[in-house]
């Protein structure tokens, strides 16, 4: 039966079609003859899977002697031709081809012209395919030439060695042997399909025998034949047998069977077609095939059989260098693999299962220490019983797997991350108030708020004897110091820290973990955290808050809940883990720049510290205490023996940063401004040391007084300060424009105030008239106003009329239409803190008034005229002072947020505080009447 299928095998590869079956019974005497040829038992060799030749099929030359027929049919090949004295074995899979062929059996013609079908040529008219279409040659028509301009018209005379058609003529086998070569003369007739050609017989030419080129390529043909044998052994079988059959006098046959030779190395043998040969390798046989001259005919194989034999030296050398490798890898693993059969048969080493679950237990057993071995308790673990047991149960499992199984190493890491959990270890909390408020104060300037919240953290702490976790969310503009002052808290109170951010997260997998089943599952960063800081009480910091995403993988906020809940932490479940893990003692602290975006129910859970931008006087403290020696050390200007002493960068340059250049709540913009100045005077420095290289003291040169520093970095660059004028010299940017748009305000212009997450800025309302035939008193608001500002227009559009009518009710204004705009288009803006402001500008233009001078007002307005507290007033403040403004109108709500303002932010302003819009109207119109008209 194994012969049998490999019979079967063999004419697989000769047919190049997988559904062919060699018959069953192939092997046996009453088989026939084509069938014994590939099953023939005494030449089968199981080490070789190559079909060993009959001497039933061919030998070279004796075609010459094949009787010639005047007209054949034609039978076209794809990849390259047919030489005399080779064998062909094809499938015919084309009815019209198949029923001629059956019927040149019957005629006991078996005859037929074998051609190579040129490059990109056409054979056969366009087919149709099931739906209709015309499309390109179908496989069925490649066997079937009805146009003669796409095959070579030299080819092969062969004889049909054995044939069998299948039923209804759908398909066809044969056995083609070359027996001479032929050229076509014309078309027998044209009528017939397939088409059957006349043809003429192709001699060889005589060739002198004494001829030396001959010679020499005769025997450099031989010799090449001779070392492909050496360098595959399964090639040389073949070549045993047919160097019997071949006349090496003959050069012209010796030539053909060279042209015939294929990849030796690629385990192909002459008689297979399925070898892959390129449509290139095609032509350059067929040009072999047509040559007639001698000497050219020998050149051209000795051509291609040179190249054979190169790519057959290249693929040697691959098998060999890659059978080196996998011998030294397989010879590495078997004597690691006897060592530790040796090393365990001793008792020196155990065995990777057995050293992995005597970790675990190692760790199992750290856990079951006490705390305090004196307590009376101490036999107990500070470990849940429920955690125990399941590392028990998964090393139970974990013993019962096999290594390679892909349950065991997600047991093993299941294990891994249950055992490294910090469980029941902590750090010990630092309640020393005054060294807390040391750290903090040594860290941050400013930011009192936050630093009364956790000395008051550390007093309950204290007093209650135990440390409870809480949720603080400190919400602000940025770069006014959130993340780092994290820092600071985890380090005041000796705690680890740890910190990831939240912004743009939209998979709760993130927060909770993935599940076991998931290949590249591990649990969430609150475990993670856990893992890595080693402690149950760690600082998290949860950053971004506000700017959390939502997916398909479902809400990380509603995650949160859970997470952020002091009465559901306690018995946290991770996904991955899925067992209860206590976050009752973990400290919270996330940072957002504002709280609209951050969900009413997460919001609910967190303690809520504001923090608002930094005045000028404070840019200017945090500039000198932190920001200057900071970008000294990483500009490699402190303490350097080569930079002059009187480096110093004073306070008035930095106001001056801070006025023109850095005008954002934050101090980040300003870091990285002071960090430039300190990048060119580190370049001026190295610049001027490579001028000085070829002096006797290099450092004496940088000692230098302050009539010679302009010498190195230029009048008035930077001598012993940096002057106010000096900062632009410094930095790559235009003066910052003026707040103040107008000197003096015109009638429908007044200026707002409002506040953004970068910090405070003055916000101008413009209104005017649009004179138009049949005007409808409607108002065209513009400058990229949210929906929130939007409704304030239509509010303050409402009131203004109602307003007028009570003051000059023959005024006829709002008749008009009305434009509103909003300056700096570009940017978005919202929220309802203009509705004062809008009603005084239609006002001021209805009654064609300017408003007072440097006069700026912010707060939200009501429709029936109240004046709302809005937020931000710092920083509106701030922008005010920044403007010139001297008076300012605030919302009687916001009086509180004021007075707690530093007296330096209040001195010189005339603040007006209203509850009502009357009391804005007396101030920016300084109409007095106002009352007696109401």
């Amino acid at each position: 039966m194994r012969l049998t299928q490999a019979a079967a095998s063999g004419l697989q590869r000769c047919f190049g079609r997988p559904h062919v079956r060699l018959p069953y019974a192939a092997h046996r005497p009453s088989a026939p003859r084509w069938c014994r040829a590939f099953s023939d038992i005494k030449n089968y060799d199981e080490d070789d899977d190559e079909i060993p030749a009959s001497k039933s099929i061919a030998t070279f030359g004796e075609g010459e002697k094949a009787p010639m027929v005047p007209h054949v049919l034609v039978i076209p090949t794809h990849k390259r031709p047919l030489f005399p004295g080779v064998v062909l074995p094809m499938t015919i899979t084309n009815p019209d081809v198949t029923k001629a062929l059956a019927a040149l059996r019957e005629s006991g013609q078996k005859y037929v012209g074998v051609f190579l079908k040129k490059q990109g040529g056409k054979i056969g008219a366009a087919s149709k395919d099931e739906m209709g279409f015309t499309g390109m040659e179908s496989q069925k028509d490649e066997d079937l030439v009805t146009d003669l301009s796409g095959i070579h018209h030299v080819g092969s005379y062969a004889r049909i060695d054995n044939l069998i058609n299948f039923e209804n003529n759908s398909a066809a086998q044969l056995l083609l042997v070359g027996q001479r070569r032929i050229t076509i003369d014309d078309v027998h007739d044209s009528g017939t399909i397939p088409l059957r050609v006349t043809i003429s017989p192709v001699e060889n030419p005589a060739f002198d025998k004494s001829n030396q080129m001959i010679k020499a390529y005769s025997n450099e043909i031989v010799a090449t034949l001779r070392e492909i044998v050496k360098m595959n052994p399964l090639f040389k079988e073949h070549m045993q047998y047919y160097s019997q059959r071949i006349d090496i006098h003959n050069p012209y046959i010796l030539a053909d069977f060279a042209a015939s030779v294929r990849r030796a190395l690629g385990r192909c043998c002459m008689l297979t077609s399925r070898c892959q040969v390129t449509t290139g390798d095609g032509e350059e046989l067929q040009s072999v095939l047509e040559e007639l001259d001698c000497e050219n005919r020998l050149k051209k194989a000795l051509e291609l059989l040179t190249k054979e034999m190169e790519l057959s030296r290249v693929q040697q050398s691959i098998k060999e260098q890659v059978e080196e490798k996998v011998t030294k890898n397989q010879r590495q693993y078997l004597l690691m693999e006897q060592l530790k059969t040796i090393k365990k048969e001793l008792g020196l080493e155990k065995d990777d299962k057995e050293a992995m679950l005597t970790k675990f237990r190692q760790r199992l057993d750290n856990f079951k220490i006490p705390p305090n071995p004196d307590t009376p308790d101490a036999h107990l673990s500070h470990v849940p019983k429920d955690i125990l047991d399941v590392v028990e149960d998964e090393m139970n499992k974990l013993a019962m797997l096999e290594k390679n199984s892909a349950e065991f190493n997600v047991t093993r890491n299941y294990l891994d991350w249950l055992t490294l959990l910090p469980w029941g270890k902590s750090t010990t909390e630092n309640f020393d108030i005054v060294a807390a408020k040391m750290i903090l104060d040594a860290d941050h300037y400013g930011l009192s708020d936050v630093k009364q919240r956790i000395l008051e953290f550390i007093a309950v702490s204290k007093l209650l004897g135990k440390v409870q976790g809480r949720i603080i969310c400190l919400v602000g503009p940025p770069g006014v110091g959130k993340t780092s002052i994290g820092k600071s808290i985890a380090r005041s109170l000796n705690r680890e820290f740890y910190r990831f951010s939240v912004g743009g997260l939209s998979d709760v997998a993130e927060i909770k973990g993935h599940r076991r089943t998931y290949i590249g599952a591990m649990p969430g960063k609150v475990i993670q955290c856990l893992k890595s800081t080693q402690s149950s009480n760690p600082l998290i910091l949860i950053d971004e808050i506000d700017k959390l995403g939502r997916g398909y993988q479902g809400d990380p906020a509603s995650a949160l809940l859970e997470l952020l809940d002091p009465s559901q932490n306690t018995s946290f479940v991770d996904h991955y883990l899925d067992v209860p893990v206590d976050l009752s003692r973990v400290l919270f602290v996330c940072t957002a720049n504002v709280t609209d975006t951050i969900p009413g129910p997460l919001l609910d859970r967190m303690e809520v510290i504001r923090l608002s931008g930094y005045d000028g006087p404070e840019k200017v403290a945090i500039a000198n205490q932190y920001l200057v020696p900071k970008a000294l050390e990483k500009s490699g200007l402190k303490d350097s023996e080569h930079v002059p002493p009187s480096l110093a960068l004073p306070d008035d340059s930095i106001q001056d940063l801070v006025k023109r250049y850095c005008r954002e709540a934050g101090v980040r913009n300003l870091e990285q401004h002071i960090e430039k100045i300190f990048r060119k005077v580190a370049l001026e420095v190295v610049e001027n040391l490579a001028k000085e290289a070829g002096s006797d003291d290099v450092v004496a040169n940088f000692n230098i007084s302050p009539d010679k520093l302009h010498k190195y970095v230029g009048q008035p660059r930077f001598t012993s300060f940096v002057g106010a004028l000096d900062v632009a010299l410094w930095i790559d940017a235009t003066c910052a424009t003026r707040e103040r748009m107008y000197e003096t305000l015109q009638p429908g212009v007044v200026m707002g105030l409002a506040w953004t997450a970068m910090g405070g800025s003055s916000l101008y309302i413009e209104t005017t008239t649009v004179q138009s035939k049949g005007g409808k008193g409607s108002l065209l608001s513009t400058g990229q106003m949210g929906s929130v500002m939007e409704e304030s227009t239509k509010i303050a559009h409402t009131y203004a009329r109602h307003k007028l009518e009570l003051i000059d009710p023959d005024n006829a204004f709002f008749e008009s239409d009305i434009h509103l705009h909003v300056p700096e288009g570009a940017t978005p803006k919202d929220g309802p803190s203009a509705g004062c402001t809008m009603v005084t500008a239609l006002l001021s233009l209805a009654l064609n008034k300017p408003v007072k001078a440097d006069l700026a007002m912010t707060g939200e307005l009501s429709l029936t005229g109240k004046v709302l507290p809005v937020g931000g007033i710092k920083e509106k403040t701030i922008a005010a002072r920044r403007s010139g403004v001297t008076t300012l109108v605030l919302p009687f709500g916001n009086q509180k947020d004021f007075n707690e303002l530093p007296e330096y932010l209040k001195d010189g302003l005339d603040v007006h505080f209203a509850k009502e819009f009357d009391d804005v109207f007396k101030v920016a119109l300084d109409y007095s009447d106002c009352d007696g008209a109401k």
